[in-house]
């Protein structure tokens, strides 16, 4: 029997729900956000946690970093590294921090520093692409 000349009537069809996509509210992708920043390299684990693509929570974070997800401010929680810093340099004895935002850019400041400034370089870095 050839398939151009087959007979048989369908007298049923199925329709199989392969599932639809998940619509998560601003607070639940919030509340993941934050999880995600909780510890160093903790993207890929809650990532699979709550079974979504880690391009998914970056786009997220990003948002958040934003602005765009309600809540966020630009800012991520800070690590702090007593003896050795982010790159393997010791810390320095006169009591100098540096500041990372989230877009990659950094501020190295003194104990001295003028928080209202800091805070307006920041914010003026943030901005920066």
């Amino acid at each position: 029997m050839d398939i151009l000349t087959d007979s048989h009537h369908i007298s049923r069809l199925d329709i199989v729900d392969t599932g639809r996509r998940r619509r998560w509210s601003d607070e639940a992708k919030l509340r993941i956000v934050e999880e995600s920043f909780s510890g160093p390299r903790l993207a890929s684990a809650t990532a699979r946690r709550h079974r979504i693509s880690t391009q998914q929570l970056f786009s997220w974070r990003k948002a958040y970093r934003e602005g765009q997800l309600g809540g966020g401010n630009g800012f991520v929680p800070v690590l702090v590294a007593s003896e050795v810093g982010s790159h393997g340099r010791a810390a320095t004895a006169d009591n100098r921090m540096e500041i990372v935002s989230a877009n990659g850019r950094r501020v190295i400041v003194g104990p001295d520093v003028d928080v209202a400034t800091l805070i307006r370089i920041v914010q003026g870095l943030e901005t920066l692409r």
